[in-house]
């Protein structure tokens, strides 16, 4: 189908949405939220214990969207070349011919990421940030609609190595799947009895069409009102006593992008304050360190976010 207005590109975003849905029961939000950050350009994060299903959520939407897919499987031995690529030299033609990593394709399933070592993960890097990868000297251009959806272990498992906090500013959010409540477990059991859901999964969407949706996103409108209350609570993550290092100026312009994504998923033309709020804890987070003794205290990114939030004036929806 052909996407030219917020109403068509809203309507196509809800099929692929209930397309995701066949295979992933009763996440409903998880879902929207995960387009949400891919339609904006950026990338995510899913933090959850093994088994619930984060790996099948990226397949189905791939295959959702019918776009490239790769999964790369991190471990403590992964080199950056095993996600970049590497140069080849060939006899017959005495040059090097350039071997593509997995990294060159639409969406990148980054599987456990927090098991490689820094290094390895810091091939990602540049690629999250600019959308192509500098090897052997060249700069090569990924896919428009390249998109990194990582998956990590809780940190106190064993065998992990904690992402340094410029790695977790490139994530645009920070979701968890959690597990599925007994009737939707029940449903998954059930569909899984002869093959898996993910087998007979048609796409409804092509590699096009998202492009074109992500260009619809720049047409939601954010006011100055708007820019003024994301930028007053990211300021105001900075001046809490309890906070060591606050949202940075990235994070305010994947909060604004990210709200602008979701409106396009209700279909809507504005960012309202609504939009902001709901995304607040899932797009800043994870960027905010707190002091030693607020950790020791048992205090959570989240609890001020609530105070900044609750401090910040939200602006009346014009009508």
């Amino acid at each position: 189908m052909s996407v030219t207005n917020l109403q068509e590109g809203a309507a196509l975003l809800a099929e692929v949405e209930a397309n995701v849905g066949k295979v992933i029961f009763g996440k409903t939000k998880v879902i929207r939220d995960l387009m949400a950050a891919w339609l904006a350009g950026g990338h995510a994060l899913l933090e959850d214990v093994p088994g619930t299903g984060k790996t099948i959520l990226a397949r189905a939407l791939a295959k959702s969207v019918d776009v490239s897919f790769h999964r790369v499987q991190f471990t403590p031995d992964l080199l950056p070349s095993d996600i970049l690529g590497s140069s080849v030299f060939r006899q017959d033609s005495n040059s090097f011919e350039f071997h593509p990593g997995p990294i060159f394709t639409s969406l990148l399933l980054a599987d456990e990421i927090n098991r490689a070592t820094p290094r390895t993960q810091s091939a990602l890097l540049e690629a999250m940030s600019e959308g192509q990868v500098s090897i052997d000297g060249q700069t090569r251009v990924l896919d428009s609609t390249f998109f990194t959806m990582a998956t990590q272990n809780p940190i106190d498992q064993l065998g992990t190595f904690p992402l340094p906090e410029a790695q977790l500013d490139r994530f645009m959010v920070k979701l968890s799947i959690g597990y599925p409540d007994p009737e939707h477990e029940l449903q998954m059991m059930k569909s899984q009895s002869h093959q898996h859901p993910i087998q007979t999964l048609k796409s409804v969407a092509t590699h096009e069409d998202w492009s074109a949706l992500q260009g619809l996103v720049k047409h939601v409108k954010v006011t100055d009102e708007i820019y003024n209350y994301i930028g007053g609570i990211v300021q105001k993550t900075r001046m809490e006593a309890e906070v060591k290092v606050g949202a940075s100026p990235r994070a305010a312009l994947a909060l604004a992008r990210f709200a602008q994504a979701s409106a396009l998923m209700q279909g809507e033309e504005f960012v309202t304050p609504a939009h902001v709020h709901q995304s607040v804890k899932h797009v800043l987070a994870h960027r905010i360190v707190l002091k030693p003794e607020a950790k020791m205290a048992g205090r959570r990114p989240e609890e001020i976010l609530e105070m900044a939030v609750a401090k910040t004036t939200a602006p009346t929806r014009r009508k």
